[in-house]
């Protein structure tokens, strides 16, 4: 007996080892299965893309390539209560059986194929993934047996997260549908985290049966849910306002009311997307609707005079990021070719560039706002810029000739720079597709060349951000970079500080309010042959541009800057200003090395002791140009004659008096323009001007043009000559001309010399008034018998 009993012992201890090895090589062999290398169970399927503005709405979800809503996210980024209730509802016993149910299999078989019942399958939760992951047809006995088979080799190739996660990211929701985080935006609107639990369990017993149950809150899917929440209970303890949502009548959307928010902005995201299942944009979804809103509303209003089409960009410069985009009218208006992103597109930008043309200049130490400029006939060679009114001003403060945007003194300024010019200053600042830099010569500076959108943007937010360029971000995960300095802190706030001044269009009709409005920085263009109307600027936060015009480059006389895009944009400021009433001026600080000081109104040169008015400016110590003014100077008058006293004087016959001393072309401007100047007397006879000593302007030669080659015909050709004339300071009444230290003639102020050179070669011209000032210009002249 007692060996019976130690052969039965024996028998038990070898039946326990056998198991233990087997069970050790069965653990080890699914060991070695899961690390062996081994495909992630997403590869292969396609996926959509979701896009979200900043504050987590929904702007677009994308079809994958097989026209499938399918969005994959990891477990931790569904919804528990979801995951739970799929798993009550579905596989209750998940996380305790090797991928097979046998209790589930044989009540299934039994209902199935024995009682003749209703049908019932009995698969697990990984059973139903290997039938989507090989698909598989269970609904066949050798099906259902690779389904099995396969199920087991999930789970040993695979941890029950994974399985659970592609379960939840595969499952079918109706229609095209697949997944949970697909179908809870496409049924709620919601990321699939965000889910109420009478949500969850709604879409927890869809893929038991999509077609009846899927995208619709029908009768079986109230019943089902109904089933699985008296489940829930008998599990969870419920809160009442659970239960007062599980009463409510369930409101589920379909594909076709998933939105389409800011389709431009959506497109440029995706066209430059990585593989990411979500994005979360930099967009303000509200902000997007308001500029929708207010360009309809304006394009509709304002087609009368054949405005169409417009686009729109806003941007917030501390972060650069892009918070609305419109980049037509009506995107889906194919007659002004709406889906075309007009924010993208190259357009030439008009007057808007003249800003940074100062900006370099100040920062080049040319001028500073008080400066005088000369708005007057000019060529540059063959280019004579003009202004768009065709008339000139004279002289003017560079603050005036930037707001009033004049042609002649921003090419003047623009000839003056280096290091860097305008195409430089462009080109270092990530302006594409440019030409070389002779292609645009002088005219750059008056939109000669083409930007876009998003440069010219790009570039204004450097003013408010201290001279540093950054680029725009149109993901939150797009990095927040330091930037390039292009422009000085001094220059920056100095030309924000002259683009505030702007008077905005409606501002005749709101001067009482003027106090009250939000301050605007802002600049307007208008492309040659009326193609791009343009405005924009700097308020609060935001920089802000707007276009008008047409997609087919055809010109249309009402797109004026001023006229056509700046009330659209003003429209925008005002909107957004409503909507926001804490908007504020951007807090942009007077830097340290920035001073005001005192110049002559008529000059912008440090006051001498005859200018009449002065005026404060803004001037960067070491920088900045400084002199003394010479415009006012004083003369001594003869008491009875009112002319010019001869030294010496008697002070009982001749007093002091202060007069306007201005060269002969800018004289005749003024006078063209019907503006009378101070101007001095004649001399009294036998007087000799050089006795005055008043130190003037010398003669500026206008004529021949410098850096020009003259080429003439055959000497008895007519007309063959070339015109000499010379701008005069007002104390100078004539001009000597000589030609390699020659005489040639002499000419009154106004008038011109006409000069035939004997032969082909350089010549040195000498333009002297009679006051003994010089100015010197070196031509070339060539003859010709053609």
């Amino acid at each position: 007996m007692k060996w019976i009993a130690f052969s039965k012992l024996a028998a038990v201890i070898k039946f326990f080892k056998i198991t233990a090895v087997a069970l050790t090589v069965l653990i080890a062999v699914v060991c070695v299965i899961r690390c062996w290398p081994k495909p992630a169970l997403k590869d292969g399927y396609a996926a959509s893309t979701a896009l979200y503005d900043s504050h987590g709405t929904l702007l677009r979800l994308t079809l994958a390539t097989d026209e499938k809503y399918r969005l994959w996210v990891p477990l931790k980024d569904i919804s528990p209560l979801l995951v739970e209730g799929t798993l009550l509802y579905e596989d209750q016993y998940f996380y305790r059986h090797p991928g097979v149910n046998p209790v589930a299999l044989i009540r299934g078989a039994t209902q199935t194929y024995l009682t003749g019942g209703r049908r019932q399958g009995g698969s697990t939760v990984t059973m139903q993934l290997a039938r989507i992951v090989y698909r598989l047809n269970s609904r066949t006995l050798s099906g259902k047996l690779e389904q099995t088979l396969r199920a087991l080799q999930l789970e040993a190739m695979y941890s029950k997260n994974e399985i659970l996660e592609a379960y939840l990211n595969l499952a079918p929701y109706g229609q095209n549908v697949e997944g949970a985080a697909a179908a809870s935006l496409v049924s709620f609107g919601k990321r699939a985290d965000r889910l109420t639990l009478s949500e969850a369990l709604a879409l927890a017993v869809v893929p038991q049966s999509p077609r009846k149950r899927g995208m619709i809150s029908n009768n079986a899917l109230q019943e089902a849910r109904a089933n699985l929440y008296a489940k829930w209970r008998g599990c969870h303890r419920v809160t009442e306002q659970q239960n007062a949502l599980m009463s409510l009548p369930l409101s589920m959307t379909k594909t076709a009311t998933l939105p389409f928010v800011a389709p431009h902005f959506a497109n440029r995201v995706l066209t430059n997307q990585t593989n990411s299942a979500q994005i979360t944009t930099t967009l303000d979804a509200s902000l997007q609707q308001l500029l929708e809103r207010q360009i309809t509303s304006y394009v509709k209003r304002e087609s009368r005079i054949g405005i169409q089409n417009a686009a729109a960009l806003l941007i917030d410069f501390r972060t650069m990021e892009v918070k609305a985009l419109v980049g037509s009218t009506d995107f889906y208006n194919s007659a002004i070719l709406g889906q075309v992103n007009g924010t993208a597109a190259k357009r030439s930008p008009g007057s808007t560039l003249k800003p940074f043309v100062y900006a370099l200049a100040m920062d080049q130490g040319l001028i500073h706002p008080m400066t005088v400029l000369k708005d007057a006939p000019t060529a540059y060679g063959p280019f004579s810029p003009e202004n768009f009114d065709g008339t000139f001003l004279g002289p003017l403060p560079a603050k005036d000739a930037l707001i009033r945007s004049r042609n002649v003194p921003a090419v003047a300024l623009a000839s003056r720079l280096s290091g860097p010019s305008l195409y430089g200053f462009l080109k270092t600042a990530g302006v594409s597709q440019m030409q070389p830099e002779q292609h645009y010569g002088l005219a750059l500076a008056l939109g000669g060349g083409e930007v876009t959108m998003e440069e010219l943007v790009t570039l204004y937010a450097t003013l408010p951000n201290r001279g540093v360029l950054r680029p725009l971000r149109f993901r939150q995960t797009d990095p927040i970079v330091s930037g390039t300095r292009m422009l000085s802190e001094e220059a920056s706030f100095m030309t924000l500080d002259i683009l505030k001044d702007n008077p905005r269009p409606d501002q005749p009709y709101f001067k009482e309010q003027r106090a009250a409005k939000l301050p605007v920085y802002w600049k307007t263009g208008t492309s040659w042959g009326f193609h791009d109307a343009w405005s924009v600027g700097v308020f609060g936060p935001y920089v802000l541009a707007v276009w008008v015009g047409n997609f087919d480059g055809e010109g249309n006389p009402a797109f004026v800057g001023v006229k056509a895009a700046a009330p659209l944009f003003f429209e925008i400021v005002d909107a957004i200003k409503a909507g926001d009433p804490r908007l504020t001026e951007p807090v942009i600080s007077q830097p340290h090395n920035l001073a005001k000081i005192e110049v002559c109104a008529a000059s912008g040169d440090l006051p001498n002791p005859e200018c009449p008015r002065r005026t404060q400016t803004w001037f960067i110590p070491g920088t900045s140009p400084i002199k003394m003014s010479t415009v006012h100077r004083k003369l001594m008058i003869d008491n009875v004659t009112g002319l010019i006293s001869c030294p010496p004087y008697d002070p009982q016959r001749s007093h002091a008096e202060a007069y306007e001393f201005w060269s002969s072309d800018m004289l005749r401007l003024f006078q063209q323009a019907g503006l009378p100047r101070r101007t001095p007397p004649k001399l009294a006879p036998g007087c000799d001007a050089g006795d005055l000593r008043v130190v003037g302007t010398a003669p500026q030669i206008t004529s021949p043009l410098r850096g020009v080659a003259y080429t003439l015909r055959t000497h008895h050709t007519p007309g063959n000559h070339i015109p000499l004339q010379a701008n005069l300071d007002a104390d100078a009444a004539e001009v000597f001309w000589f030609v390699n230290d020659g005489f040639l003639g002499r000419a009154r102020r106004g008038t011109e010399l006409q000069w035939a050179p004997a032969h082909s070669g350089d010549y040195t011209l000498r333009a002297v008034d009679d006051r003994g000032r010089a100015d010197v210009r070196e031509i070339r002249v060539e003859w010709t018998n053609q």
